[in-house]
């Protein structure tokens, strides 16, 4: 664990919990190469934040590369959009803000690191009396990493997942996130970004140390060997 903990601050430097502090509008999108330079009106988060800090957008890590009053700039570069959601922004739209988790901060949802994994799909939306159930398919190929009751961040947001049927997953959606949060403007068709959970990612890689049935167990050897 404590190497775990050593490996995300380290390596990362920054970590957010997918609990979206602010709903930001684009101000301005502009191209840069291949890339994006996005102006969020955000006068919340704005105030504390300066250049060169991270901020997650849409569950997409950003570093702040100029700011003013009332609103602050992060440049999106090619990788970027070809991994999330980023290139189907446009000028006006609202999008989930969350500021990195402070040492003495309270952890509120779970571990998001904003590195997006893939892009996901809405495919069903079912109102229920006191929720919303949302439908999300995602690439097969990532069904490793989802499990009922676990964790994910969709745009940024920390959710349980309530279900999981092949390559979808359902989540329930409070009137509380509703109102706090872009969910309540997704509609069948909206692609959305999907970060799963980190947790189950180390859990993967653990899983596939390079040891025989008859070792069956973890040793100092063999951590060593798999780089830890």
């Amino acid at each position: 664990m404590i190497l775990f903990w050593k490996d995300i601050f380290n390596k990362n430097n920054h970590m957010f919990t997918g609990i979206v502090e602010e709903i930001g509008n684009i101000k301005s999108i502009e191209k840069k190469g291949k890339g994006l330079i996005i102006e969020l009106y955000a006068p919340l988060s704005n105030s504390e934040i300066k250049v060169n800090d991270s901020v997650a957008v849409n569950g997409v890590c950003q570093t702040v590369i100029k700011r003013s009053k009332s609103s602050f700039t992060v440049e999106a570069v090619e990788e970027t959009l070809k991994k999330t959601t980023f290139g189907q922004l446009n000028k006006g739209d609202r999008v989930n803000i969350e500021l990195p988790l402070k040492a003495n901060g309270r952890f509120g949802g779970h571990i998001v690191l904003g590195h997006v994994d893939t892009v996901g799909d809405i495919i069903k939306i079912d109102k229920r009396t006191n929720s919303i159930i949302y439908q999300v398919k995602f690439p097969p190929e990532f069904k490793l990493y989802v499990v009922p009751v676990g964790s994910i961040a969709i745009d940024g947001i920390s959710l349980t997942i309530a279900e999981v049927k092949q390559n979808t997953l359902s989540v329930s959606i409070i009137p509380h996130t509703l109102a706090n949060t872009i969910i309540k403007s997704y509609k069948v068709g909206t692609k959305v970004n999907l970060e799963f959970d980190i947790l189950g990612k180390y859990a993967t890689q653990i899983m596939k140390l390079n040891i025989s049935p008859s070792e069956n167990k973890l040793t100092l050897e063999s951590l060593k060997k798999s780089g830890y």
